[in-house]
């Protein structure tokens, strides 16, 4: 199998990258990988890179600030969820902090009490400790606190007692 691989010039790859960042809002990270698939060599990675934040197409403030208040409006993450996956796509701890900052104490556990306490509803193993298990792995695994997590499961199970 004779497969050849596409190539791209600079502008090709560049307008490539443009529609890709109109898109939906990109890290560096991600830019600099599709520019790798794309057989693109450092130099020209770099120049494309620079030219796509000069022109405002990649602006990782702007990705990060997206990325947490759309994950946590619509997937209902939790902090440490968000965290871990900005951290996962190259974000600074800088820019991860002010992006956690900017959702409101009061968003977060209304949020966080209305998943929970749906999720509360669904679950009826028949054992109120594989409810209180099941719920708990639910909450920890999308990214809220563990302090969080186990006071509204002492608050939800205490009524069952």
């Amino acid at each position: 199998m004779n497969y050849k691989k596409k190539t791209y010039t600079y502008e090709e790859a560049l307008i490539s990258l443009q529609k890709y960042c109109i898109f939906q809002d990109r890290s560096h990270m991600e830019v600099e990988k599709k520019l790798k698939e794309m057989s693109m060599i450092p130099e020209v990675v770099n120049k494309i890179i620079i030219s796509l934040i000069e022109q405002d197409y990649l602006n990782e403030e702007r990705f990060a600030f997206n990325y947490a208040r759309g994950k946590f409006k619509l997937k209902k993450w939790g902090k440490r969820r968000l965290k871990a996956e900005l951290k996962r796509k190259g974000v600074t701890s800088n820019l991860i902090s002010l992006a956690l900052d900017q959702i409101s104490d009061f968003d977060y556990k209304r949020t966080f009490d209305e998943l929970a306490n749906k999720k509360a509803s669904s679950i009826n193993s028949g054992s109120v400790l594989k409810n209180r298990k099941q719920l708990a792995d639910y909450l920890i695994y999308r990214g809220w606190e563990t302090t969080l997590v186990y006071d509204k499961l002492n608050e939800i199970f205490k009524k069952d007692n």
